[in-house]
């Protein structure tokens, strides 16, 4: 006599919860969309915006009254002026404002400056990612390194490299560039090129080497060569890590001082752009502080639009390179 073991009932699976993301960057997304992390976000955006806020009252208020009180007593006896702002921007003494011109100058340098090292560093990184070649993985480390190079190390041998050009086994190789007269706006530009390749090269490496590989070989296949496959298939996928470069390098543009200093400072007003005259404004012995006020906000005024018009790229960006799915 046999006996037959009844069927084992079937389990049921598990259905997938839909509001659960598939990604790490939708979890990463989620987490900080919470109301803990929201409410986090805005404390810390008030206590970031309350010193901006003073400056830009007290870039209204009289010289006496930013002198000799702070900005909060503006509530209590309230005065405005746009004298401030006027002196600034059109002053005609040594030590006024006139940034006008500067602000020129601080775009002729910025834009080549963004423009150069987004071209270099999306090349470098899909020849990196994407092209096999004997040394690629310890080129890319050497690049990665260079993050660690502190920019003061850096200044001395270009300015070597620009006044006297390179020599090797006495046979000069290089021309000397000068530091006077035309071409001080190339050393800028090619000085800011030089800072901007380590950390571009690397943000761009990130999402370029996770773009699919079928996608690649069928374009292969297909008879695309690297030009073509850059051209056509990688320059269009990777426009938000390009745009969040590009903020990135804006702003340290913009804000530089120190390679404006050693670099741009010998032709004059000519090339200086805003970050060297704002030093100035504050007078020699720094009595004519309360200029700063409005001059911050005149200098605020192009990275804002730059930050607003590229923001929803910014954060797709950032997340895109970061995790994987």
């Amino acid at each position: 006599m046999t006996t037959t073991n009844p069927p084992a009932a079937a389990v049921p699976l598990a259905k997938a919860d839909p509001d659960r993301p598939r990604t790490s960057a939708g979890r990463v997304r989620q987490k900080l969309s919470t109301r803990v992390a929201t409410g986090i976000a805005l404390v810390i955006a008030l206590f970031w915006s309350v010193p901006t806020f003073g400056l830009l009252i007290s870039s209204f208020r009289p010289e006496n009254d930013i002198k000799t009180s702070g900005w909060w007593t503006f509530f209590s006896d309230p005065a405005l002026t746009l004298e401030n702002y006027q002196e600034v921007l059109f002053g005609g003494g040594a030590s006024s404002g006139q940034l006008a011109g500067y602000f020129i100058n601080s775009l002729v340098i910025t834009i080549p400056s963004v423009l150069f090292p987004m071209a270099v560093c999306a090349l470098a990184a899909y020849a990196l990612a994407w092209i096999d070649f004997r040394g690629r993985d310890w080129v890319y480390i050497l690049i990665f390194a260079l993050q660690i190079v502190p920019l003061q190390m850096a200044l001395v041998p270009l300015l070597r490299f620009f006044s006297q050009g390179v020599e090797l086994f006495g046979v000069q190789v290089l021309p000397a560039w000068g530091l006077t007269g035309e071409g001080l706006f190339i050393q800028v530009w090619f000085a800011h090129t030089c800072f901007a390749i380590p950390f571009g090269v690397y943000l761009l490496h990130n999402f370029i080497s996770e773009l699919p590989r079928d996608v690649m070989e069928a374009a292969r296949v297909d008879g695309a060569n690297h030009p073509k496959i850059f051209r056509t298939i990688v320059l269009p996928l990777i426009t938000p890590v390009l745009a969040s470069f590009a903020i990135f390098q804006f702003l340290w543009v913009w804000n530089d001082l120190l390679v404006a200093l050693i670099f741009a400072s010998g032709g004059g007003r000519d090339t200086n752009p805003m970050t060297v005259r704002l030093a100035e404004l504050a007078g020699t012995r720094g009595n004519e502080w309360q200029r700063l006020t409005s001059g911050a906000f005149v200098s605020m005024i192009v990275p804002l639009i730059v930050f607003l018009s590229l923001q929803r790229y910014f954060v797709r960006g950032l997340l895109a390179g970061s995790v994987k799915g």
